[in-house]
């Protein structure tokens, strides 16, 4: 069954204490250099790093512990299983996390800190999903996807609310939202409270170039898929095709799919850490990028941007600020 705005209703009401409401930051030289206000949601402040924790608390919070006794696992490339092993270590929970070896390393260590235990394997030659479930089925344990689940979606959702909310006691009728997108769990839930709270508001997700499966799909009416598992900087948008529940809701009520380049991406996270004083990972600046690089026209609107995550590898940022790459 698909969520509803209701349900993000519920999912603000369950996560508040737990989740971090994040600020909504407005730059000058932002607004200047693109002609328009441009608020931007910093979700890379939440507790793990990133977004993931809404979704990931909204669903494991709701489970019997007693029920639940072989914990939860999880599939992801990092910042959902950050999540994930957080709100199962404040559940008492167990945490078993699939993750591909060529996660940052930085990811792998920090999901290990809140307990979870940590299984590896070949993003180019192996499936997750079966991985995951014969590690569920061995555990008696709950599936935590990444995306594909109503009160995933729900959770992700209360970003969009916030950000609503924010922009409605400013005053502020949004033009557009553009959302980092991979399974698109996020974009669903923005565009969800988009649709109620700001319904001027044109959703857009954005994705890494020649892994923008989501803007093919809503293109052709289908889901299409990424040809290849790897291959950009942004690690954290790399899921294969959309959800099925999420492109439900996403073919509906999302705008036209934007992609931008690694060297946008890039651009993208200096910018945030040299004028807005955040730090981003690449998937995380990939919505600020399609600003910077005038993939949408801002001049005269107001436009929100979800800074979905900052858990960025210290070698790569490194190399990123030196303009390595």
């Amino acid at each position: 069954m698909l969520p509803e705005f209701r349900d993000i209703e519920k999912a603000a009401r369950r996560i508040e204490g737990f989740a971090v409401r994040t600020p909504v930051l407005e730059s000058p030289k932002l607004n200047a250099l693109t002609g328009g206000r441009i608020l931007i949601k910093a979700e890379c402040l939440q507790r793990t790093g990133s977004f993931k924790f809404r979704g990931a608390w909204n669903m494991i919070s709701k489970l019997d512990a007693k029920k639940a006794r072989g914990g939860v696992v999880a599939y992801s490339s990092g910042n959902h299983a950050q999540g994930v092993a957080a709100a199962a270590q404040i559940k008492g929970l167990p945490a078993l996390i699939v993750m591909p070896a060529d996660t940052p390393a930085i990811k792998q260590e920090n999901t290990r800190s809140y307990g979870a235990e940590v299984v590896t394997y070949d993003r180019a030659t192996q499936s997750r999903e079966a991985i995951a479930e014969r590690c569920r089925a061995e555990r008696h344990a709950m599936m935590a996807p990444p995306f594909e689940h109503a009160d995933i979606i729900a959770g992700q959702g209360t970003v969009g609310l916030e950000l609503a909310s924010e922009a409605n006691d400013r005053g502020i009728r949004l033009d557009g939202v553009l959302v980092c997108c991979s399974g698109g769990g996020l974009a669903a839930g923005v565009a969800l409270a988009m649709e109620e709270l700001q319904p001027g508001a044109r959703v857009h997700s954005v994705e890494p170039a020649g892994f923008d499966d989501y803007a093919r799909s809503l293109a052709s009416g289908r889901i299409e898929t990424n040809p290849k598992p790897s291959g950009s900087i942004c690690d954290a948008l790399m899921s294969p095709a959309p959800g099925e529940m999420t492109f439900a809701i996403n073919r509906r009520l999302l705008g036209e799919g934007l992609a931008v380049t690694d060297a946008e991406a890039a651009e993208a996270v200096r910018f945030a850490f040299g004028v807005l004083k955040i730090v981003l990972e690449p998937g995380g600046a990939v919505a600020l990028a399609a600003v910077l690089s005038g993939k949408i026209a801002a001049r005269g609107k107001a436009i929100g941007v979800i800074a979905s995550g900052g858990n960025c590898d210290p070698g790569l940022f490194a190399q990123i600020l030196n303009r390595e790459i």
